[in-house]
């Protein structure tokens, strides 16, 4: 078994079919923390996705590609910013592929991950969606079975989660509300956590 289109068509088509009642739950949570606008971002964001499926070339990395620039076309939150630099992120690395390992797929992360912090200026420990995924490429490290990965990305967002809701967010705007955040769930975590729920329930 690989990582291939038909893998990121089928995780775009489950997020995008449950994405109304995340967008409405991510709209909330940031509205407490930033500009209530990170729900919408991505609403629309899968539901561009979700119109490129079908058509999404056998080549991975073009793949990608292609899902990037649907993610550019949102406006809004930078959540839908970060999600096309992770794209073009991996979509460099396997551009001409149609077949990947999953054993690749924490290295792929991490490229994204790095990508993302010389981008948008955050550093893991700043209460993030960064913190979840740099666990979540922890948990899944050594892995070559799908189904595993999948639960242990779950267990490592869901940890994450619990270990930062009692610190302070220090970046963005909701580092203006200091303390006050403190006990708060970072929206930008909750969404890659509900992000994994789709996949393991679509």
């Amino acid at each position: 078994m690989t990582l291939t289109t038909e893998s990121l068509r089928h995780a775009i088509e489950s997020i995008a079919a449950q994405a109304d009642p995340i967008g409405t739950e991510l709209n909330e949570l940031d509205g407490r923390l930033g500009d209530g606008d990170l729900g919408v971002t991505f609403l629309n964001g899968f539901n561009n996705l979700s119109g490129l499926a079908p058509a999404l070339p056998q080549d991975f990395g073009m793949a990608c590609m292609d899902c990037a620039k649907g993610m550019t076309k949102v406006s809004g939150s930078s959540f839908g910013t970060l999600m096309a630099i992770s794209l073009m992120a991996a979509a460099k690395t396997t551009k001409g592929q149609d077949r990947i390992d999953w054993s690749q797929l924490p290295d792929l992360l991490q490229q994204a991950l790095d990508a993302m912090m010389a981008r948008g200026g955050a550093t893991l420990g700043d209460k993030t969606m960064l913190d979840s995924l740099a666990a979540i490429i922890a948990a899944i490290r050594g892995s070559d079975d799908p189904a595993a990965m999948l639960a242990a990305a779950g267990q490592a967002a869901d940890d994450a989660l619990t270990t930062y809701r009692d610190l302070p967010c220090k970046i963005g705007r909701a580092r203006i509300f200091g303390d006050r955040t403190v006990g708060m769930d970072d929206p930008g975590m909750v969404a890659v956590k509900r992000m994994i729920d789709c996949l393991a329930h679509g």
